[in-house]
């Protein structure tokens, strides 16, 4: 009989007979056989013992017994699972693009998931794809954390200024919501931020709603305005976002100056990273090389410091 997998990452067996029970691209029966043979094999069962018997129950990566063994679901063979999957990782690092499966090691067949905690009852199976999905999504959150993590070379005020007088905000920016979500993930190294989002973003919409309705009746100066949006933003944020959320505030009020979508707002502050991590390399390389490198850091700390309240 034929066994449909769920979507759950964890799998039950139940009460089926295992001689009978086959799973999609894996013989249970020819793993169960794998298992048996390395059983007999161990120099602590009833088996031969001796180095074949060693290498046989070992695992071909890392050369030694198996820990919580896994097997690729098209050839079945066994490894760690901790080694099969830091052996995805390099594998993947060497790829453009995100993988959808992998070659075994030893056969060079493609597998598209890795099954393993096997304790008669259920077995785990973890997918290629999902695994690289999450790492592309770690990638982007390193990189975003690389920007608040330097500081800017200056403050366009005019440009805000000119945002908030022409009344631009009234625009709705469709993508201002995910753009939010990504940061605040982030910020947090959190994925289950949807709570944050709906408050900053609430937040947000509610505000421009406001001005919208006193644009007839109110002439309040760009100014106020802005002061007022940053104020109430960093409110918000604060309880969430701690030491970094002044960063956060100028980053969105960029956002939505520059009335860009995310993947070409993204391009132009990577090309601000780039300049203003060149500007701090030039600047430490004035630094006199004979100084010693306590020196170097504490001149790091007091740019820091020199940057607090301000724009960094």
């Amino acid at each position: 009989m034929h066994f449909t997998l769920p979507s759950s990452p964890v799998f039950y067996l139940g009460d089926a007979d295992p001689s009978q029970l086959r799973l999609p691209d894996m013989d249970m029966a020819a793993a169960a056989s794998t298992s048996s043979a390395a059983a007999s094999a161990s120099p602590s069962g009833g088996g031969r013992s001796g180095p074949a018997a060693a290498v046989a129950c070992a695992c071909p990566i890392c050369l030694e017994g198996f820990e919580d063994e896994a097997y690729l679901d098209t050839c079945l063979h066994s490894f760690c699972y901790e080694c099969i999957t830091q052996w995805v990782s390099i594998v993947a690092s060497k790829h453009e693009e995100p993988l959808s499966n992998v070659k075994c090691p030893l056969c060079k067949t493609k597998s598209v998931s890795i099954l393993h905690a096997f304790d008669g009852k259920s077995f785990a199976r973890h997918y290629i794809e999902q695994d690289q999905g999450k790492r592309y999504l770690a990638d982007a959150h390193e990189l975003i954390s690389q920007f608040y993590n330097t500081r800017e070379i200056s403050e366009d005020t005019a440009s805000a200024l000119q945002y908030w007088k022409q009344r631009k905000y009234l625009r709705k920016n469709v993508w201002l919501e995910t753009w939010l979500r990504r940061e605040i993930q982030a910020l947090t190294q959190d994925e289950n931020v949807e709570a944050i989002v709906y408050h900053i973003h609430g937040l947000i919409e509610s505000f421009m709603k406001t001005q919208e309705k006193l644009h007839a009746s109110k002439q309040a100066s760009p100014e106020h305005t802005r002061e007022e949006f940053r104020s109430l933003l960093s409110d918000a944020a604060r309880p969430f976002l701690l030491g970094r959320t002044a960063r956060f505030v100028t980053e969105v009020e960029l956002f939505l100056i520059s009335q860009r979508n995310i993947d070409a707002y993204s391009r132009v502050r990577l090309q601000r990273f780039k300049e203003s991590a060149s500007h701090v390399t030039r600047e430490q390389d004035a630094l006199p090389q004979d100084r010693p490198l306590e020196d170097h850091y504490l001149y790091l700390l007091n740019e820091e410091t020199d940057c607090v309240g301000g724009v960094i």
